[in-house]
């Protein structure tokens, strides 16, 4: 009678954790930002192996009847170096993002920069061989009514 019960939590506590993987996987699929994403694998996978762990720890105590150390070992590996991980990669993020958003910025103004030219030296009837380089090299005006395609 003990051991259908063991099994049976054991069983609920593996299925547990795969739901809180699978919650932690579609988390990263869905979620819109890279500092939501990173919260969601990092707490079903903590949450996810400390369930797997738990169930490995009732198992063998309720069949050798002895408390095994090796998975709380990795409990707690896991607990520390996770969360770890994950603040690394934020700190990385945030670090980076002001360079990213300043090349962007910079981005943004070279294109309006070329959109601006182009659109002084436009001219709708004329071949596309005729006119400047800056209207060539802008791919949106390549493909405008009355241009060439190169």
């Amino acid at each position: 009678m003990i051991e259908t019960l063991v099994s049976i939590v054991v069983a609920l506590l593996l299925v547990i954790s795969g739901l809180l993987t699978l919650i932690g996987c579609a988390g990263l699929l869905r979620l819109p930002t890279f500092f939501s994403r990173v919260h969601a694998p990092t707490l079903g996978n903590t949450l996810g192996v400390f369930t797997i762990l738990l169930a490995t720890i009732l198992y063998v105590f309720a069949s050798d009847g002895r408390l095994i150390v090796h998975p709380i070992l990795i409990t707690v590996f896991l607990v520390i170096t996770s969360p770890v991980t994950s603040i690394l990669l934020v700190r990385a993020a945030i670090v980076r993002k002001p360079h990213e958003a300043e090349a962007q910025k910079q981005a943004k103004v070279n294109v309006h920069a070329t959109d601006t030219a182009a659109s002084h030296d436009h001219q709708p009837s004329g071949d596309a061989a005729d006119q400047p380089d800056t209207i060539r090299a802008n791919p949106a005006i390549n493909d405008a009514p009355g241009t060439k395609a190169q």
